[in-house]
């Protein structure tokens, strides 16, 4: 029996196998970098060790000082979560080595996965499909387009889609780089590109008395970055006899390498039915919550379970209904996906009806590893939560999910949820066409357009500049009980200016005797303003608008839209602007690569300075074109947000 599990991960899926091993009565212990000291799984756990520093590479990936912490804390187990060391043998075999239990499965089940070159040549002798292996140093033109894919990598890391033999080596140079970083291992391959093919996989679970578990399938096709962003169980597009095909090969895969534990096999599933292997991730999913919520099933529970040597049932449960997941990110889609770091200052989900667990009937559910105040940096992966709703059909849980992202306060930093929310309400979504090529073929530009309209940020802006006014007058010192902006002799109408999605907003009011006037808002009337809830009359009808402030940062939320405003000072202080043509570092990060040099002219959209952040390569291109009058960077150096990399002339 397991008494004392060490949690080697952090955030959000930490803190789901803290909440597992509480319902079993199981001690627990965390681990944190300098970064991660505040965060909410280190107060969840029973005790915690640190890992000192802020890379991965000297924390969350040191398996000598993770098993320093075990030691210490007298855990008898260990638990990898997913990313990190999840799926590496050598960590396995070391906790083994060290007489503690390793939750998850066999180090030789690791290792003949780890490698994905050795593991299709696995799944083809079991007679599972596979594509062809390309020799990135042999491919030729008619092997284009293709993929480049980290051996050793998982979650889109070290992934690169090259259609043209010109693009091959920078590509095949970018995800070395990028595995190297975030698995310590360079290797790649290449194979063909499946155009318009679905990502569709298979969650089995094996005990190691002979029993495999098929829990059905996941379909999570659509992707950003080669990273799922939504999934869903079942999958729309999997019928019956499929479903029973995909699930025999996922447990021909799991027995051919001997599994033991949660696991999942991923297939791409072509438009004529054809279904190829991908890998198997040897540890639990992401998205693991949508199995969870149609089978009923505590996968991490049954993780520790057959860890001690439990015998699973004969059969697994029977399906229920549908679920949706979907990833919050902390990035921006509308900027090529740029990664934001920085103060949560809000994070509200309403209607929630469970935390990392099943909802004890249909409803929302949320799995974060975040909450209001946490500060989220650059040295780990953006994923800010994740969202699921259960549902008795697909269209109820994509309903119901939608709901919940729309509102939702999320204060503080750029997320994709308004992304998100117009996915789930995409009609081509809920007709079930979706595949890996669905963001790029419905329209990124439409769909990561913010949920308010330019007339929604108007009149929210007009509600910001009211709840300001009424926070004023609350804590005047005399005269509190006069209307905002009231003089004898009326002079001029009151103004704030933002700044919004859509640009600049200038807010001018009266508050007379008889109600509000607004040129900005037209027939636009006050019913009520306090500091945190302004209330207008909107075309005849009533809105309410939540108002909170942080800094110079106004959050409005409402029925019409959530909005981001920043609050423009009167007075511009001088010390504060930029030189004309200044490169920006658009998010604190280490510099990759410098390709450029003082003197040099560059063209309007060429990549000057490779930003390694949030374990991802961002490329930041020049403005305009011109002559490279600075380079204040070299490859190696921190830089942090709005740091000035280069001017170009």
């Amino acid at each position: 029996m397991i008494n004392r599990v060490l949690v080697a991960n952090r955030g959000e899926i930490a803190r789901r196998v803290l909440r597992a091993c509480r319902d079993l009565g199981i001690g627990t212990v965390a681990v944190f970098s300098d970064p991660d000291a505040g965060a909410p799984h280190v107060r969840e756990a029973d005790t915690a060790g640190r890992l000192p520093g802020a890379a991965p590479a000297e924390t969350y990936l040191s398996a000598e000082r993770l098993l320093a912490v075990a030691e210490s804390a007298g855990a008898d187990a260990v638990h990898p979560g997913y990313g990190f060391l999840s799926e590496n043998a050598g960590f396995a075999r070391a906790v083994a080595d060290a007489g503690l239990t390793w939750i998850g499965p066999p180090p030789d089940a690791i290792a003949a996965m780890g490698s994905k070159i050795e593991a299709k040549k696995l799944m083809a002798a079991a007679g599972v499909p596979v594509l062809p292996e390309l020799d990135p140093e042999r491919v030729t033109a008619a092997d284009f387009p293709l993929l480049v894919k980290a051996s050793a990598g998982g979650g889109g890391r070290g992934m690169r889609i090259v259609r043209t033999p010109e693009e091959l080596a920078d590509a095949l140079a970018g995800a070395r780089r990028e595995a190297e970083s975030a698995f310590g291992d360079p290797a790649v391959f290449c194979e063909p590109l499946l155009e318009n093919a679905r990502h569709i996989e298979v969650q089995v679970l094996a005990d190691a008395h002979g029993t495999v578990w098929t829990l059905g399938e996941r379909e999570c096709s659509i992707q950003r970055r080669h990273q799922k962003i939504v999934e869903e169980a079942p999958s729309p597009a999997v019928p019956p006899g499929l479903r029973a095909e995909l699930c025999e090969a996922a447990a021909n895969a799991a027995r051919a390498i001997g599994y033991t534990g949660a696991g999942t096999v991923e297939f791409m599933l072509a438009r004529d039915g054809r279904f190829f292997f991908l890998e198997v991730n040897t540890r639990l999913q992401v998205e693991h919550p949508v199995t969870e919520c149609v089978y009923g099933v505590d996968l991490v529970r049954l993780q520790i379970e057959v860890a001690e040597g439990a015998r699973l049932a004969e059969a697994p449960p029977e399906p229920r209904g549908h679920a949706i997941e979907v990833r919050l990110y902390a990035e921006d889609p509308a900027r090529d996906w740029r990664p934001a770091g920085g103060t949560l200052h809000t994070f509200e989900v309403p209607g929630v009806d469970a935390e990392f667990a099943v909802p004890a009937a249909h409803g929302l559910r949320l799995d974060s590893g975040v909450e209001s105040g946490t500060e989220v940096g650059v040295h780990y992966d953006p994923m800010l939560a994740k969202v699921i709703a259960w549902a008795p059909t697909r269209a109820a849980a994509a309903r119901r999910l939608a709901a919940g992202l729309r509102g939702a306060r999320v204060h503080g930093l750029t997320t994709n949820r308004d992304l998100l929310v117009r996915i789930l309400e995409e009609p081509g979504f809920l007709a079930g066409d979706t595949d890996t090529g669905y963001l790029d073929r419905v329209g990124l530009a439409d769909l990561a357009a913010p949920l308010a309209d330019e007339a929604a940020v108007k009149v929210s802006a007009l509600a910001a500049a009211l709840a300001r006014a009424a926070a004023n007058r609350a804590s005047a010192g005399v005269l509190g009980g006069l209307p905002s902006g009231w003089r004898n002799v009326r002079s001029q109408p009151q103004r704030r200016t933002f700044e919004g999605p859509y640009g600049t907003v200038d807010v001018d009011y009266d508050l007379r005797r008889d109600g509000l006037a607004s040129e900005l808002c037209p027939g636009t009337s006050l019913v009520g303003a306090a500091p945190d809830r302004v209330v207008l009359d909107v075309g005849g009808l009533r809105e309410t608008f939540a108002v909170t402030e942080a800094g110079d940062e106004v959050h409005v939320d409402s029925r019409l839209g959530p909005v981001a405003l920043r609050a423009v000072p009167r007075f511009a202080d001088p010390s504060g602007q930029i030189a004309p043509g200044s490169l920006l570092a658009p998010m604190p990060g280490t510099v990759v690569r410098v390709e450029t040099e003082a003197g040099a002219g560059v063209a309007e959209g060429q990549t000057l300075v490779v930003l390694e952040a949030m374990k991802m390569e961002h490329r930041i291109a020049a403005p305009s074109a011109g002559t490279v009058a600075e380079l204040n960077v070299a490859a190696g150096q921190q830089v942090e947000s709005g740091a000035v990399l280069a001017v170009i002339e």
